[in-house]
């Protein structure tokens, strides 16, 4: 399967999705942000006018960030249509199954863009990475760019539990899937639009390991992925129970 990444355009079967009314101008972006929620009313909108207003000051291509809603059941699909009638160059697409891997596939099987990110709502990661990030795949230096916590240069504020979980995640990849990146699970990643038309439909797992699954096929394939130094402070608040997700190990992974 691995061997024919290279080979393979078509583009996966993606669920049925909700759109709010698109509002962006007819240019297709450089750049999308897709930020994936489930159940966030609390920090939705802070986090999205923080972002919109950050990549309008300060990122020198077109973007566009669509809020992926995740089968909420409280009021961020709500509050996703507000900011997507507000804000320009934002957009709200909203699913009825939960996983983060399941919003990826939808919004950027269906992109435009040339150049297809992700982020965590809660921007744990600090935004000045995000232009290090997109910039060397725009350039086709690379093709794949992750943030990453446990590279030199990264600062990190997090609890004691959630740093010892982190790195033995991490390397439980080197050891069993022999892994060269450092960083699986940071919520801060780019892609070539090009290149995840090629992988997006080997990729299995519609939730949590969705990043990792995609980053073995990518480097398994031969591309190059970029690592970029963060800052990041944790989120108390994750909606996330590291834990009992990584012992639910994949069945993609066990036959790795």
């Amino acid at each position: 399967m691995l061997d024919s990444v290279l080979t393979t355009v078509a583009p996966g079967t993606a669920p049925d999705a909700e759109r709010a009314p698109d509002r962006r101008d007819d240019a297709a972006p450089d750049v999308e942000v897709v930020v994936p929620v489930y159940n966030e009313e609390a920090d939705l909108e802070a986090g999205v006018t923080r972002l919109h207003d950050y990549l309008r000051r300060h990122l020198p291509f077109r973007f566009r960030i669509t809020v992926a809603d995740n089968a909420s059941t409280d009021r961020t699909w709500a509050i996703a249509l507000d900011l997507a009638e507000r804000l320009d160059g934002v957009r709200a697409v909203h699913l009825g199954a939960k996983g983060r891997g399941r919003a990826l596939r939808q919004v950027w099987s269906t992109s435009d863009a040339a150049v297809l990110a992700y982020m965590d709502v809660d921007l744990s990661t600090d935004l000045a990475a995000l232009l290090p990030l997109v910039a060397p795949l725009l350039s086709g230096h690379s093709d794949v760019a992750i943030g990453t916590r446990l590279a030199r240069g990264a600062r990190v504020v997090r609890g004691t539990k959630r740093e010892v979980i982190s790195r033995g995640y991490n390397l439980l990849l080197h050891t069993a899937l022999r892994a060269r990146f450092s960083d699986a699970q940071c919520g801060f990643k780019a892609i070539r639009a090009d290149r995840a038309r090629l992988l997006l439909p080997l990729v299995q797992d519609p939730g949590w390991f969705f990043d990792t699954e995609l980053l073995v096929l990518a480097e398994r394939a031969g591309m190059r992925i970029h690592e970029v130094p963060v800052d990041w402070v944790d989120d108390p608040d994750t909606r996330v129970e590291l834990g009992p997700t990584i012992r639910a190990w994949p069945a993609w992974g066990a036959a790795c």
